[in-house]
């Protein structure tokens, strides 16, 4: 039932239209509170497929759970993070969500910052205390020696996205992403099959593992559409200067940019239009996580839509399970992702 349910079933069960219903799904502004909240509460009601998994976290109350295995006084969840992690990040929808699905469980989630001190010397932040933690959850945290060490430390850690595996290591821990493979695929072959064969690729595809098998994502649909890849299209820098050089030293420029997420495709966007390009009209681009920021830039970016509410419940899942079962095989799970086209890629 729950994969069955639609968008405009949501829209005709509330009597509002398709697109409200789905701004209200995909966290777009624009919508007062109480609207979206009746629009998520009936998605949850109905088992719409983006909340299909809540169903079993709601389901606490009913006994369907066991009580964890807590020791003492552990009650807190770790975030772990070398980054700020406000609004524009997209983690901050899924700790929101997180953080109320653990208070029910008697659990509190507080974040730590580690500074570039704490990577250097491989030292925890001074404001956590592990007597108290109950699993650590690590988000922004791409120093692959760092991260070893957390590993190590006798407490359940879960990685949100993680340091680039590039030589097929893998850290000893349970790890969550959004699904970066194939919806890069489906947009690179949408532009193939529109006759655009001149792609490139911006971002540093070794700052984490999702820019990794984004940008092996894009190299992939290129090899099996025996489409040769330029390597100068090709740019591994995340910031407007680097990017802003690289792109004037082109001889032409490629009819699409897919890029590492929308931060480093808004930084391309503003390196074009110092340069005097315009998009799409010169050349089309493309981000990824549909942040809000994607939505409010001229102009709108095309982008690969993260299910942020989906991540916290299945974070809860792979936490709980951890802690109740600390010898379990360690998992990678990853969650579904949907390709949005907005302007900044042409329509024809």
């Amino acid at each position: 039932m729950a994969n069955k349910v639609t968008i405009q079933d949501i829209a005709d069960e509330l009597g509002l239209s398709r697109n409200t219903v789905s701004k209200a799904l995909n966290g777009a502004d624009g919508l007062a509170d109480a609207t979206r909240d009746r629009i998520i509460g009936k998605a949850m009601e109905m088992g719409y497929k983006q909340f299909a998994y809540a169903q079993l976290v709601m389901q606490r109350g009913e006994g369907v759970e066991a009580p964890l295995p807590i020791e003492g006084d552990k009650r807190e969840i770790a975030v772990l993070s070398t980054a700020y992690l406000a609004a524009p990040h997209f983690s901050s929808l899924m700790l929101d969500a997180l953080q109320n699905e653990l208070s029910h469980m008697g659990l509190t989630l507080n974040s730590h910052r580690v500074s570039q001190l704490d990577l250097a010397n491989h030292t925890l932040p001074a404001t956590l205390d592990l007597s108290r933690v109950a699993a650590i959850v690590c988000i922004e945290m791409f120093d692959w020696d760092y991260d070893q060490m957390v590993c190590a430390l006798d407490v359940p850690v879960l990685f949100v996205d993680g340091p680039a595996c590039v030589r097929g290591e893998s850290l000893p821990c349970d790890q969550l992403y959004m699904e970066n493979i194939t919806q890069v695929m489906r947009l690179v072959n949408d532009m193939l099959d529109k006759g655009y064969r001149r792609i490139g690729f911006v971002g540093n595809w070794t700052h984490c593992q999702s820019f990794f098998e984004r940008y092996t994502a894009f190299r992939l649909a290129m090899v099996m559409a025996n489409v040769p890849v330029d390597e100068k299209l090709c740019i591994q820098h995340n910031c407007i200067p680097e990017i802003k050089s690289n792109v004037a030293s082109l001889d032409e420029l490629p009819d699409l940019f897919v890029c590492a997420n929308d931060f480093v495709a808004l930084d391309l966007l503003q390196a074009l239009h110092e340069l005097g390009y315009e998009v799409p009209r010169d050349v089309m681009i493309a981000g990824f996580d549909d942040s809000a920021e994607s939505r409010r830039s001229m102009p709108k970016l095309t982008t690969i839509h993260t299910h942020t509410q989906v991540m916290a419940f299945s974070a809860i899942q792979l936490l709980r399970t951890r802690i109740k079962e600390p010898s379990l095989y360690y998992r990678r799970l990853y969650t579904e992702t949907e390709l949005v086209y907005r302007d900044s890629t042409r329509r024809d």
